[in-house]
C-alpha cells in the first residue's frame, strides 16, 4: 500500500531525529537504564528464557530492554533506519536480539516460528488499517498458551486536536493523512518538507473484538487516567512520569492495556 511506503519514508527520517533526542535518552540506555515503563514491566513479569516477538519496535530500545531482562527477543519494524540503528545498538552494547525489517502484514514472509509473548506498545496500532489481520498474525506467532500484551495510548486521545478539542472521529472511518511538521520528541521541527503520515483510529471495541475474533482469551483490560510520555500537545506532569491533558486532568482516559492468551 502507498500509505505504508509513505510512513516508512517518514519514519526513516524521524528515526534519525529520535536517536538524538532527550525523549529517548539513548545515552541513559547505554549506561544501563531501561526504556520500559513500570506498567509493562509489571504486566510481563519474569521474561527470562522466554521467546518474545516485539511488533513495531522502532529503533529497538524496548526490544533490547527485554533482552537485558533475559528474553530471547525479535524486533520487527517497517523503517529501514530504525532496524539499522537497532542492530547497531545491539552490537555496540553486546545485547543478543534479532531485528527484522518488515511491514507487520508481511511478517510471515520473513519469520516462521512461534513465541511465548507477542508484545506491542505506545503509538503502534494507529499505523495499521486492518486489526482483524493484525490479530490473526498475533495468534499465528503465539505458542499455544502464549501471552499477548499491549499497552497503548487511549483512542480518546487521538480524537483531540492540539487545543484539546474533539476534532477527529473516535471510531475508525477512513485514513487520516497529515503533513509531518514536528516530531513528538522534544517538539523538534522536521527539516524535510514533504513528509506525510497516514494513520487510522481504532476504538477500544475494535481492538478487543479483533483479538476475540481470533479466539484469544482476554484475561485483563485496564485503562489509565494518565500517560507515561509527554508526547501530545497541552500536557502537564502531575507526578514523576505521569502526564495528563492540562485541560482535562484525570477526568479522561489516557492509556489502556490488554492482556490476552492464545
Amino acid at each position: 500500500m502507498e500509505s505504508f511506503e509513505q510512513n516508512r519514508v517518514s519514519w526513516n527520517e524521524l528515526t534519525r531525529m529520535h536517536v538524538e533526542s532527550e525523549f529517548y535518552n539513548v545515552n541513559g540506555f547505554k549506561n544501563g537504564e531501561t526504556s520500559l515503563n513500570h506498567i509493562e514491566i509489571e504486566a510481563l513479569g519474569d521474561v527470562k528464557g522466554k521467546k518474545i516477538l516485539h511488533l513495531q519496535c522502532h529503533f529497538g530500545l524496548d526490544t533490547l530492554s527485554l533482552a537485558r531482562m533475559g528474553g530471547e527477543v525479535v524486533g520487527v519494524d517497517i523503517s529501514d533506519a530504525s532496524i539499522e540503528k537497532a542492530k547497531e545498538l545491539a552490537t555496540e552494547l553486546n545485547i543478543h536480539a534479532r531485528f527484522i525489517r518488515s511491514n507487520v502484514y508481511e511478517i510471515e514472509k520473513v519469520l516462521d516460528e512461534q513465541f511465548d509473548i507477542v508484545y506491542t506498545s505506545y503509538g503502534a496500532i494507529n499505523w495499521l488499517h486492518d486489526l482483524d489481520e493484525w490479530a490473526r498474525l498475533i495468534k499465528r506467532f503465539l505458542k499455544p498458551g502464549g501471552l499477548f500484551y499491549m499497552v497503548e495510548f487511549h483512542p480518546y486521545s487521538y480524537s483531540l486536536n492540539e487545543k484539546g478539542v474533539i476534532a477527529y472521529p473516535y471510531f475508525n472511518t477512513e485514513a487520516i493523512e497529515s503533513i509531518v511538521e514536528k516530531t513528538y520528541t522534544d517538539n523538534t521541527e522536521v527539516a524535510q518538507a514533504d513528509l506525510k503520515h497516514i494513520e487510522w483510529h481504532h476504538s477500544i471495541s475494535e481492538v478487543l473484538n479483533s483479538l476475540i475474533g481470533q479466539g484469544l482469551t482476554i484475561q485483563q483490560f485496564d485503562e489509565y487516567p494518565y500517560q507515561v510520555y509527554n508526547c501530545f500537545p497541552g500536557m502537564k506532569e502531575i507526578e514523576p512520569g505521569k502526564w495528563v491533558y492540562e485541560k482535562y486532568g484525570t477526568l479522561i482516559p489516557h492509556m489502556y492495556a490488554v492482556k490476552a492468551f492464545n
